[in-house]
């Protein structure tokens, strides 16, 4: 709020000549006039801005979480076992690592020793298959085979797990991930964080032309205020002519379709949605693993996906 008193302060009576100082505030008292009438101005325009962005979007697809116990199996199934990126995990469907709970779900990791049923022997060139247990539990959660979605407005609001070791993501795969292989399909990350890397998260597109494996991957990192303790949106727009990375509402990171080859921009198809926490691996272990954090949970309040009218 801004104050007049400082203006109005300086109004003086004096025996002669007294218009002089009237006149000098009556014009200062019009400029702050002015300048209120065109903030007012700018914030309705801007405001008009905003809610027109809002109402080109309507709500297709959500989970709230209100409800209790194990997921909603219309919405998300689970992986399981060893995935990728030589993770440390066992992901499972356990009420431990997977829950809804008091309208939240619950994704929680585990310092657990778990036989692994798909161990062969210590020599086996798989990595899934030459460990005979594992140290960690955890949850993915998918909507693959269920809900998949070209083009829109990605959000989901959690609160992230925190410690050396952790790799919690919010991220996307093309629904033809199987037929034609990653990084061909493509991936965007809505939000990756790792633990080492306190207070941060990442927004990141991999394609057969941009990826990790060669060095080339498009991503941006952004410091957030305690995203362990407070909740925090993270999201994605995204059209046939680029992707903008959003955190409460702001954009940090923009990936935009250059060249319009597949090589480069394979986000013209289907996708669906993952949320999972991973300890370790290539990316989230660079720094090992502080086993004393467990558990860790990360916490989300909706997932929500828009589309144009």
């Amino acid at each position: 709020m801004i104050s007049l008193y400082p203006f109005l302060n300086n109004i003086r009576f004096y025996t002669f000549n007294i218009w002089t100082p009237l006149k000098s505030n009556i014009m200062e008292l019009y400029a702050i006039l002015l300048y209120l009438c065109l903030f007012i101005s700018c914030k309705s325009e801007n405001d008009s801005e905003q809610k027109e962005s809002i109402d080109e979007y309507e709500l297709v697809w959500e989970d709230e979480f209100e409800y209790s116990g194990k997921l909603d199996t219309t919405k998300w199934g689970h992986e399981y076992g060893f995935q990728r990126n030589k993770e440390l995990q066992f992901y499972t469907d356990n009420i431990k690592n997977v829950r809804v709970e008091n309208g939240f779900l619950i994704l929680e990791a585990h310092k657990e020793k778990i036989k692994n049923p798909l161990f062969k022997n210590v020599e086996s060139e798989k990595w899934q298959e030459n460990q005979e247990f594992a140290n960690y539990s955890s949850a993915s959660i998918t909507t693959e085979n269920l809900a998949n979605w070209t083009y829109g407005k990605i959000e989901v609001k959690a609160k992230l797990p925190k410690g050396v070791g952790v790799w919690p993501a919010i991220w996307m795969l093309g629904k033809n991930c199987k037929d034609i292989g990653w990084p061909e399909c493509g991936e965007i990350d809505i939000m990756e964080h790792v633990g080492f890397n306190k207070d941060s998260i990442f927004g990141t597109v991999h394609t057969k032309a941009f990826n990790h494996t060669i060095g080339t991957e498009v991503g941006k990192p952004v410091f957030i205020a305690n995203p362990y303790v407070d909740f925090h949106t993270y999201a994605i727009e995204w059209t046939s002519e680029n992707i903008d990375f959003i955190v409460d509402g702001k954009v940090y990171h923009n990936f935009q379709n250059t060249n319009k080859t597949t090589d480069e921009w394979p986000f013209d198809q289907p996708f669906h949605l993952k949320l999972n926490i991973a300890i370790g691996g290539s990316w989230g272990g660079q720094q090992g693993i502080d086993d004393y954090i467990f558990p860790q949970q990360m916490v989300v309040d909706y997932v929500r996906v828009y589309q144009k009218k």
